[in-house]
């Protein structure tokens, strides 16, 4: 067995081998983010190295590893699950909040090391951040010409290779001829566009795949030209000929192997071509460089468009909620009968849910892992049960499910906080604030050009009042039949300068979470909504619709700390969750949903 190729190694193991293998390397540290080629949210097993590093499972984070120390940045959403997950005396837990990566690198690289880094992992924005903090230490950061890692994980999966199809017009609304012209029409003056997204390429062809969990994307790139043809490169084993009459023959499907050598051609005679530096990988901006052309750097083109749904994905979106709402109720109506005597733990509760989902109409899996969390495991926020880690739902404790369902119709992301027993003056008072926060910004009314960032504070002031926050964004993006968190809009504290526009669809999920005791998070879907001027006015407003619909729990209500119009939009809301379910659900569970969205007040 050759050295720099160990076989099975234990966790243990896996740091001191990466070592050795960047001293071959001539490097002195590596960055490791959790990232594939093509910098979406889920990546396929072959390039979960970060986890097969540290062994953290959960969706986002980097690590850092030098001669002599490691370390691995989480955001809020991830510290208690990186605590539990993470050797603490392998790699130093930091939250990338108070501590960036970039920090760190400064404080611990020495003058004269070169870290290294896979030039396909990092966007462009996320190098130049490298390369200051490289700076500020008086090292150099260094493109590797492979990924030491790769040399390491000797039982490393292979490439996916899931059959792509077509998506059908009667879901995607809007011809993929038509997206094409549309979106080659607003380059801005470039000559062609670089596409790494998948779920881009995945909406501007009308197809979808099964590369990587969760999301319905096939992974490849694609060149779209100004006049609207596509050179779409793609492991030619995922195509057919159903799917090359399907993209129509102004797609040009080509081999990944062709990648480099059509960027070259398209970048010669410094031709302008635009990518986007905060989602493309530096690889690319190097090779377009390399081979003479010039980078127009900008969103990609096909984000907004994707994120204002056409009619006819909204009205999808609508069906596919009523389905995945009245599975989410008969799993509710479920529980209230089984968590009080002691027989749903996390795990059998989340099998359970997933069962009522299945044989749904459209219904083609998860959307991601479902967050199963009794007591203090609901405190974390993107919490992932097991075997190990499974709790009993025990009387007087709260128990948080969030969920959703891929639909060929639409995507669905929900969750609910429901007390087991009766809940404590704590949680109710907690819970109300939460849900306060919740109605303030599904009633907001808001005018054209308002951004997420700047409605934020609505969910969050109720807690504020009593002195609580949450470290997560509040609302982010969702795709139709596509990943489930979408941009470029998003709800958070963080800046965010893209407009709230019609069609768009986004969360709404303000949360408390008590660590070691309890986690709350209501959370609904909600498609942005043109309300048209008041008298008097100067301008029209925007607003929401919500989409998602399930009761929500009334036991942890303090109905006297809601005021008028909340206790209207509450009871508006259970009235139309009872009206919309009722006939899609069994005699018993209609009967519970009926207590359940009893009026309040």
């Amino acid at each position: 067995m050759s050295l720099s190729q160990p076989a099975f190694l234990a966790p243990a193991e896996r740091l001191p081998a990466l070592r050795a293998q960047l001293k071959r390397q001539g490097l002195d540290g590596f960055v490791i983010p959790l990232a594939d080629e093509h910098q979406g949210e889920y990546v396929p097993e072959r390039a979960q190295r970060l986890r097969w590093l540290t062994c953290f499972s959960g969706s986002a984070g980097v690590a850092v590893v030098l001669g002599e120390s490691a370390a691995i940045f989480v955001d809020g959403r991830y510290t208690l699950q990186a605590e539990a997950e993470v050797d603490g005396t392998l790699f130093a837990r930091h939250h990338s909040g108070t501590q960036t990566p970039e920090d760190w690198i400064g404080g611990h690289l020495r003058a004269g090391m070169t870290l290294g880094y896979d030039a396909w992992l990092h966007t462009p924005n996320a190098v130049k951040r490298l390369c200051d903090a490289c700076a500020k230490a008086g090292g150099n950061l260094e493109a590797c010409a492979a990924n030491p890692i790769d040399a390491v994980w000797s039982d490393q999966p292979p490439p996916p290779r899931a059959p792509v199809v077509g998506h059908d017009l009667e879901f995607a609304g809007v011809s993929a001829e038509e997206k094409r012209r549309s979106v080659a029409a607003n380059l801005d003056g470039a000559s062609a566009c670089v596409l790494s997204a998948p779920d881009s390429i995945a909406w501007l062809l009308n197809v979808r795949g099964g590369d990587v969990p969760y999301s319905p994307l096939p992974l490849s790139f694609a060149i779209l030209r100004a006049d609207g043809g596509v050179d779409w490169f793609i492991d030619p084993r995922k195509t057919s000929p159903e799917l090359v009459r399907h993209v129509g023959p102004d797609v040009s499907l080509r081999p990944v192997d062709e990648f480099a050598a059509a960027i070259d051609a398209t970048a010669a005679g410094n031709n302008l071509i635009r990518v986007d530096p905060a989602a493309s990988p530096s690889w690319i901006f190097d090779r377009v460089a390399a081979a003479g052309g010039a980078v127009a750097r900008g969103q990609d083109p096909c984000a907004l468009p994707k994120s204002c749904k056409n009619p006819v994905e909204l009205e999808g979106a609508r069906a596919a909620h009523v389905r995945d709402g009245a599975a989410l109720t008969r799993f509710l109506a479920w529980l209230s009968c089984e968590a009080l005597d002691g027989r749903v733990n996390e795990l059998s509760a989340a099998e359970a849910l997933a069962g009522f989902r299945e044989g749904n109409e459209l219904y083609q899996g998860p959307s991601f892992p479902t967050i199963s969390g009794a007591g203090p495991n609901g405190a974390i926020v993107h919490y992932r049960v097991s075997e190990k880690t499974s709790r009993q739902l025990e009387n007087g404790s709260l128990y948080l499910v969030d969920s959703g369902g891929q639909y060929l119709d639409g995507t669905t992301d929900v969750t609910r906080t429901v007390a087991i027993g009766a809940p404590s003056e704590e949680q109710r008072r907690c819970f109300t604030a939460v849900l306060k926060g919740h109605i303030a910004l599904a009633r907001a009314r808001f005018p054209e050009g308002t951004t997420g960032s700047q409605l934020d504070a609505l969910a969050r002031l109720p807690l504020w009042h009593i002195g609580l926050d949450y470290d997560h964004g509040t609302g982010h993006g969702v795709g139709s039949y596509l990943s489930v968190h979408e941009g470029p809009q998003r709800i958070a504290k963080t800046a965010n300068c893209v407009a709230l526009k019609p069609g768009m669809i986004i969360s709404n999920e303000p949360g408390y979470y008590k660590a070691g005791a309890f986690g709350i998070r209501i959370e609904n879907l909600v498609s942005v909504v043109a309300l048209g001027a008041e008298p008097g006015s100067e301008h029209g407003s925007l607003g929401f619709e919500t989409l998602t619909l399930a009761p929500i729990d009334r036991a942890l209500i303090d109905a006297d700390d809601l005021n008028d119009r909340e206790t209207a939009w509450l009871n508006g809301y259970h009235h139309r969750v009872r009206e919309s379910l009722t006939p899609l659900v069994d005699a018993d569970t209609a009967s519970w949903l009926a207590r359940a969205t009893e009026p309040i007040g």
